[in-house]
């Protein structure tokens, strides 16, 4: 799998999300990914990943071998950026 074919099928979960995608090993299965989407609101952590990988739910039975994760709201991401 390309990085583009992950944000892809993120993007159509998570419509007006800032969402990157960058295979970490160069091989096309291993993947980290940071989102940011007002979808997450009210979320944990947990909850948030959850909804990420029922996204990827079929890539995630091979294509993809392993995904880092990074969730944020939009508040979220702006006070850390703030730091």
């Amino acid at each position: 799998m390309d990085p583009s074919d992950v944000s892809h099928l993120l993007s159509t979960a998570f419509p007006g999300a800032e969402i990157e995608v960058t295979d970490f090993t160069g091989t096309g299965d291993h993947f980290r990914a940071r989102i940011v989407s007002q979808r997450f609101r009210g979320l944990g952590p947990l909850d948030q990943h959850k909804l990420v990988y029922a996204a990827l739910a079929e890539p995630m039975k091979g294509a993809i071998h392993a995904l880092s994760l990074e969730t944020h709201t939009p508040e979220s991401w702006a006070r850390r950026q703030a730091r």
